[in-house]
């Protein structure tokens, strides 16, 4: 331990900690851009490259980054002397002559730490003139980079290499051509993105942003030919509320309803009644390789992986190829749900297809891709037109001047917005695996599962495994959050190390919980686990379950789809894989 003094106040801390983190263990904030601390991920990026967190330290001649200078005994610090506020604005005033003025159009416009440190620091003129950078905008099915407003803080090449392992940013060129790209300055669909939107929500300004389908919506809306079909991830009902003011965990699916309501949609339903037809069709596919592989079958394939994550369904096209026929081939909740209801909901309701559209409220960027993926269409119509994220319907309830707070609580619309508890888990880590198991255990042994908490899948640990007993039988699960926990137990796989019968992969921290397109949380953890808390709250408060009882799901199958598997649920439900090595396009 070594004593330190910070503004005037002591303080004493480990040997090896830096004066920032030094700061705020007493409640002094020192701004800061390049900076970015993910404790529940281990990973902290600290390059001392902006320079806005400078402070003096008596002593030393020169200013000193807060983020990248470790304390020394009977250090003297002072992060608010005239020369440092001097020094600030000067770095930021330079970082904003470089910078485009569109703040009133830009999409990171409220949300936008470049644009809070400049109202802070109170500038209101920028000195220094002279050439601004200009580069084009990469637009992707998901993603949006519009570089000028990169300032090569490298938090995005920090998440995309040490945390997600994917490798598409890294700083390129020198000097005033210097920016953040993926190689070769390539698009960014013509590179191995996965779309995974984890850029997006560590971008300090407006350089990253996800594909805006909001006013295509409004369009849609005012389209009296048409009909618009709404479906809701679980994951977004708990992190909503924090875009209205309401403390992180708040579930607000009653009040999400209500919205989508008075937005005008035609029928709002559920994406949870599809989460529980997925564990149908993946439960039942679980159950047929194990029991295929018990039976001495070679060709079964184990572990069967989990395929709900369009972000990490492109990671393993990209990186893992040869491993494309291990994953499961029924599709997510929101691919399932678009082909039910542009197929069986429409004939129900007697609409064309075409005359419907199907929108999805996501908490990832990554279903924006999903939705284009040409084997979801039918001649060229998509079975979900187009996914909205959490940021996204939070700004347009607000445009729509409609008071969430005060909303009353509605129900979904029925049949497709019944669902159980196993479905909700979907949007934490973990909870795809535990509601599969739910219902297999009780396919495979024939008895009643009496306790259908799992505690030993749940947490936010990035690698997790435990053994559950089938009645004898100890299946081993895997599950990883976060695509570079991902790429460990793919390696194992791939070596033939690996000792599990089924892994559930998320590509995002935390699950859906943490996605791309959720509200900000700059890297609090707290906050995740508030929302996985507030998940497992409303799965407990169900009266039903387990999936297979979903009594809408089980007139499905009577009614339409015959039986798991089988040759109507396979077409409608199911998918097969590409390898994308080849489609890397270097112009």
């Amino acid at each position: 331990m070594i004593k330190l003094t910070i503004d005037k106040k002591p303080v004493e801390i480990e040997s090896g900690t830096t004066i920032l983190q030094s700061a705020k263990k007493i409640g002094i904030n020192i701004p800061t851009l390049c900076y970015m601390n993910l404790g529940g991920l281990n990973i902290e990026n600290k390059p001392g490259g902006c320079r806005v967190c400078v402070v003096e330290v008596e002593g030393r001649r020169n200013l000193a980054p807060a983020c990248a200078t470790d304390c020394t005994e009977g250090m003297v610090v002072h992060t608010h002397s005239i020369r440092v506020l001097n020094a600030r604005k000067t770095v930021v005033q330079l970082i904003l002559s470089d910078h485009p003025f569109d703040c009133l159009v830009c999409a990171k416009s409220g949300n936008c730490e470049l644009q809070d440190l400049a109202h802070k620091l109170g500038i209101r003129e920028i000195p220094y003139q002279g050439e601004q950078s200009k580069y084009r905008e990469d637009t992707s099915p998901s993603i949006i980079r519009d570089v000028d407003k990169c300032i090569m803080c490298r938090r995005c090449e920090v998440m995309c290499n040490e945390v997600q392992t994917v490798g598409v940013l890294s700083a390129i060129n020198r000097g005033f051509e210097a920016v953040v790209a993926p190689a070769f300055e390539m698009n960014l669909d013509h590179s191995v993105c996965t779309y995974c939107g984890q850029c997006v929500n560590v971008c300090p300004t407006g350089a990253l942003t996800e594909v805006d389908h909001t006013n295509q919506l409004i369009n849609d809306l005012a389209d009296p030919e048409k009909t618009v079909i709404v479906q809701t991830a679980p994951a977004v009902r708990a992190a909503l509320g924090e875009e209205f003011g309401m403390k992180p965990g708040t579930l607000v699916t009653g009040k999400m309803v209500s919205a989508l309501r008075e937005l005008g949609f035609d029928h709002v339903f559920d994406t949870d009644f599809a989460a529980d037809l997925t564990i149908m069709e993946e439960g039942t596919e679980l159950l047929d390789r194990l029991t295929k592989h018990l039976n001495g079958d070679e060709t079964a394939q184990l572990p069967i992986l989990t395929s709900c994550c369009p972000a990490w369904v492109k990671f393993f096209e990209h990186q893992f190829p040869e491993m494309k026929d291990i994953p499961s081939t029924s599709r997510s909740p929101q691919q399932m749900f678009g082909a039910v209801t542009k197929t069986w909901f429409a004939d129900k309701i007697g609409i064309d297809r075409k005359k419907m559209v199907v929108v999805s409220i996501m908490p990832c960027v990554a279903k924006k891709y999903e939705c284009s993926r040409d084997e979801f269409k039918v001649d060229s119509n998509p079975d979900v037109d187009y996914s909205v994220s959490t940021r996204e319907l939070a700004n347009f309830i607000k445009r729509a001047n409609i008071d969430f707070n005060s909303l009353t609580d509605d129900d979904f619309d029925q049949p497709m917005g019944e669902s159980t508890g196993a479905s909700v888990i979907f949007g934490a880590t973990g909870g795809v695996i535990e509601a599969a198991i739910r219902t297999a255990y009780e396919v495979y042994t024939g008895k009643t599962l009496e306790k259908v908490d799992f505690e030993e899948l749940r947490g936010m640990e990035g690698l997790r495994s435990a053994t559950i007993d089938f009645n004898g039988l100890p299946l081993n699960i895997g599950i990883a959050h976060g695509l570079g926990n991902a790429r460990k137990l793919l390696e194992e796989i791939k070596s033939g190390k690996s000792k599990y019968h089924a892994i559930e992969i998320m590509a995002c921290p935390g699950g859906c919980i943490g996605g791309g397109g959720q509200p900000y949380i700059h890297g609090d953890t707290s906050i995740l686990k508030a929302r996985q808390k507030a998940i497992y709250e409303e799965d407990a408060g169900k009266s039903i379950r387990k999936s297979h009882e979903n009594p809408f799901i089980q007139k499905l199958y009577e009614e339409f789809l015959g039986k798991p598997l089988g040759e109507k649920s396979h077409h409608l439900l199911h998918t097969h894989y590409f390898d994308r090595k080849k489609e890397i396009v270097i112009e």
